[in-house]
């Protein structure tokens, strides 16, 4: 089991003169600020065909579009107990994958308002999994206190994650999926190959909303709608989103093993 190779319990709360330290919220401000410094790097040393004021309103429109829908599916993936909630429990409610798909409607929108026609994503793909793997880290550490923990399993990666159950660590299968992702980008942006304005966003987007279907089969969720999660619901409209691009990646697959 994982667990013997950890050094530490889990949930992981250390005491810091006195004080019980909360590492997921920690290491989510810290994602924050990891992920923008790293966006503001990045923007640095590449020639950016949009405009500064244009690229202020498309943040803006992210960030009120992440807002919103982070809140909304976070509040469906179990409604029923959510409505017992009061609204400031309900207001710190929030899921990655409403705050990605939101982010891109945002973003989407504030295009349409200033008429911006070139394609925003790629200088915030790197950035955004950064900032998401360290946030996996803090919800790998807190254990059951977050509802990133999978089902009782036998696997060999089962971990005890606080209750005494050895159970499917979910957002560490996440930081190991995102790394590889990461390095996968990275080395397509310094490689020599041309890709449309966005390609890589939509790589992004579409690998991890594929993962996540997946792996919720793999969480104790309520299955509301067709058998699936809110959260598998919110994949599936993605993967819809992004057809084109997914049919384009089959073609271009297909006529490489054709090469070959």
């Amino acid at each position: 089991m994982i667990n013997s190779l950890l050094i530490f319990s889990i949930p992981y709360e250390p005491v810091v003169f006195g004080v019980k330290l909360n590492m997921h919220l920690i290491l989510e401000y810290l994602a924050f600020f990891l992920a923008f410094r790293y966006y503001v790097f990045l923007r640095k040393r590449s020639t950016d065909v949009i405009s500064s004021n244009n690229r202020l309103s498309i943040i803006i429109g992210a960030i009120f579009g992440a807002l919103f829908l982070s809140r909304l599916v976070a509040f469906f993936e179990n409604p029923v107990a959510h409505i017992q909630e009061d609204w400031l429990y309900n207001l710190n409610n929030k899921t990655i994958m409403g705050g990605l798909f939101g982010g891109l409607l945002g973003v989407e929108l504030a295009k349409k308002i200033i008429d911006e026609k070139q394609s925003s994503g790629d200088l915030f793909t790197a950035p955004i999994i950064l900032g998401i793997i360290i946030g996996r880290i803090g919800c790998f550490l807190s254990g059951i206190k977050e509802f990133t923990y999978g089902k009782e399993t036998s696997f060999f990666t089962g971990m005890d994650l606080g209750d005494g159950i050895q159970r499917h660590p979910i957002a560490l299968y996440e930081v190991v999926f995102l790394t590889v992702l990461f390095i996968i980008i990275r080395r397509l942006q310094k490689a020599n190959i041309t890709f449309k304005n966005g390609d890589l966003f939509k790589l992004f987007m579409v690998s991890y909303f594929s993962l996540r279907f997946f792996i919720e089969f793999l969480k104790p969720n309520s299955f509301y709608t067709l058998g699936l999660s809110s959260i598998q619901i919110l994949c599936l409209i993605c993967l819809v989103y992004y057809y084109k691009f997914i049919l384009q990646g089959i073609t271009y697959v297909r006529k490489k093993l054709y090469i070959l």
